[in-house]
């Protein structure tokens, strides 16, 4: 079968296509194990290095998501499996409104219509996040039965995205479902423009000998998941049987719920001896505006009862960065 990754040449996107290459099989549309021929990674442009751990059962296409006949290019099999991961973050949507419509409204609308427009009912895995819960009522912890209120472009675009992949599968176009992300942490490389960067860089930057500088107060709670635990529960979401998932296709992901300080007291502790950049807070009214609009706190006892998982703690998920980053 053919595995499609968009936004796939990202972090999470290359980490779980090396998952996927290890694993070599997943349920076809049909619903029984298939191996994994064939492998298109597609995003804006393409790497000027080939990524590492991938062979060639893999390529990579560059596109906009938001071109329909792009997308319908790569999604050009029966027996396909989709992980919809592109989009533009919080900060960047919250600044180019037409930006966010254009690339998460219509690229998610095109990699529904592709798959509708095959003779199988694909499964679709797509990537929603904690943003899509906001709002005056809003509790200080949510999980899949709350209201969603979006204070931001980006969550808004999420919310719609879930209710698409809700009436795309209830009409039986597709098998999909919605993995709704707290802050992925901790994220390799520079930061980028979603509100919630400081989560990665807070460990990232004092790491690299570099200095960090937080946008928020240090008492700022953080719902967020480490990248091999999101990324295995990308996988267990596409493995689910779609009846257990009912009408409610979207799952939040359990979390660690930490404040800004106890993420940087988990980096001293599992550091070991390595020197650490600074850290020193100047906080960014916009980028606290954004934050203080998301919950606090995310309930996944439906994720956990469905075979999902969560990290071990916070100094297992810096260690784990360290082994896979700094250490080899």
């Amino acid at each position: 079968m053919k595995i499609v990754i968009t936004g796939g040449t990202g972090f999470v996107g290359l980490t779980l296509a090396r998952q996927l290459l290890k694993r070599g099989t997943l349920p076809g549309p049909k619903g029984t194990p298939e191996p994994i021929d064939e492998m298109v990674l597609f995003d804006m442009v393409a790497p000027v290095e080939p990524p590492k751990g991938l062979d060639d059962r893999v390529k990579i296409a560059s596109g906009q998501i938001a071109e329909r006949d792009q997308v319908f290019h790569i999604i050009d099999r029966d027996d396909i499996g989709v992980f919809h991961l592109a989009s533009v973050v919080s900060g960047e949507g919250e600044q180019d409104f037409d930006l966010a419509m254009r690339v998460n409204l219509d690229g998610a609308l095109n990699v529904l219509e592709a798959c509708r427009a095959r003779n199988s009912r694909p499964r679709v895995v797509f990537t929603s996040s904690i943003a899509v819960f906001g709002g005056d009522g809003m509790p200080a912890k949510v999980g899949d039965s709350v209201k969603q209120t979006p204070q931001t472009t980006y969550g808004m675009t999420k919310a719609i995205g879930e209710l698409l992949v809700n009436d795309y599968s209830r009409k039986g176009f597709v098998d999909g479902r919605s993995a709704r992300l707290p802050t992925v942490v901790i994220r390799p490389g520079k930061p980028n423009k979603a509100a919630s960067s400081f989560a990665s860089g807070v460990f990232r930057e004092p790491l690299n000998g570099q200095p960090c500088i937080l946008p928020v107060a240090e008492s700022t709670v953080m719902p967020v998941l480490g990248y091999r635990a999101t990324v295995e529960n990308l996988i267990r979401l596409y493995e689910i049987d779609g009846a257990r998932l009912g009408t409610d296709r979207a799952v939040s992901l359990p979390s660690l719920d930490v404040t800004v300080a106890e993420m940087i007291a988990s980096l001293k502790r599992a550091s070991g001896n390595r020197h650490l950049g600074e850290i020193r807070v100047e906080r960014d009214p916009f980028i606290e505006k954004i934050v203080a609009g998301w919950p606090v706190g995310s309930d996944g006892a439906r994720a956990k009862s469905l075979g999902l998982i969560t990290d071990d703690g916070l100094d297992a998920v810096v260690k784990g960065y360290i082994e896979d980053f700094l250490d080899g």
